[in-house]
């Protein structure tokens, strides 16, 4: 919420006091010139959350207390909730899992809810931020949450694809932000918005027609952001470097499925229309009309 201060109201009663003794002729005019203190100029929070992304966070912080109960309980939550590919092993040399039939259905989603320790939930909340934060004002909660859900079980389903009998759980929201940040890039850097060189404020700026899906592919700025985002990943995969607990890895191809997914379905939950084809375009203050 943006608090805005009613500006002061200019008035001469004050003065009227020491307006000066002189017997004006009716024909002749006098002007007086008063100093007006000028109204207040609004002032905007340095950051502010909308309510469905504080919320997420807050769900995200309130299910890692879970690591103050015992170990015991804490591996059988990651056993029950985290995603792992052995759980879907067709072969032979099966293995029971907590949570039966029903953790192979819900563990797509509730895995991303789940964090190793304060370090990797920061690292998320650090980008959620900027991405999250314009997703969530652009689609409102119910569309946000599904389309947390739906980039997570995305990035879940990479996971599985590329490690078919991994027995060690992934947990981490990573996949639905990097979904969040593709769909941003779909209208981040239209004129307006909030990564372009003129924007709004913050309920404008995530308000602003997107560019299509081909059009952002042929946009210089959005074709930077994937090569940065695309290649950390890979620097990620094939150093096989690891973050948060001990010997735990990035799993990079979920960040992956969860980026492609967000960029492919944005379109799907964008509440915002298209408008005519230029309108929705990358933001050069001098030049509207290019990509």
């Amino acid at each position: 919420m943006h608090l805005h201060r009613v500006g002061k109201a200019a008035y001469l009663g004050p003065y009227a006091a020491k307006l000066p003794a002189k017997v004006l002729d009716p024909l002749e005019s006098q002007s007086y010139s008063y100093r007006v203190e000028p109204p207040d100029t609004p002032r905007e929070p340095i950051l502010t959350l909308p309510g469905a992304l504080t919320a997420y966070i807050a769900l995200i912080a309130v299910i890692h207390l879970r690591v103050l109960l015992p170990v015991e309980v804490e591996n059988w939550t990651i056993d029950v909730f985290g995603f792992i590919p052995k759980r879907y092993d067709s072969t032979l040399l099966k293995i029971a899992f907590p949570g039966g039939t029903g953790a192979k259905v819900w563990t797509f989603v509730t895995y991303s809810l789940l964090h190793a320790n304060l370090s990797h939930i920061g690292f998320n909340v650090l980008w959620l931020l900027p991405f999250g934060s314009a997703l969530a004002r652009r689609f409102g909660p119910i569309r946000f949450f599904l389309f947390m859900a739906v980039t997570a079980a995305a990035g879940a389903l990479a996971h599985l694809v590329t490690h078919e009998h991994a027995i060690a759980p992934m947990i981490g929201a990573s996949a639905s932000v990097s979904g969040a940040m593709a769909a941003a890039i779909r209208f981040a850097f239209v004129r307006g918005s909030f990564l372009s060189f003129r924007r709004g404020d913050a309920d404008a700026a995530a308000k602003v027609p997107a560019l299509s899906l081909g059009r952002a592919l042929r946009n210089t700025r959005v074709l930077g952001f994937l090569a940065v985002w695309f290649g950390v990943n890979i620097i990620f995969g094939l150093g096989s470097i690891s973050i948060g607990a001990e010997g735990a890895t990035v799993a990079w191809q979920a960040h992956i499925g969860g980026f492609l997914a967000g960029l492919m379905l944005f379109s799907l939950f964008d509440p915002v229309r298209r408008g005519i084809p230029h309108a929705a375009d990358a933001s050069s203050p001098d030049e509207p009309g290019r990509v």
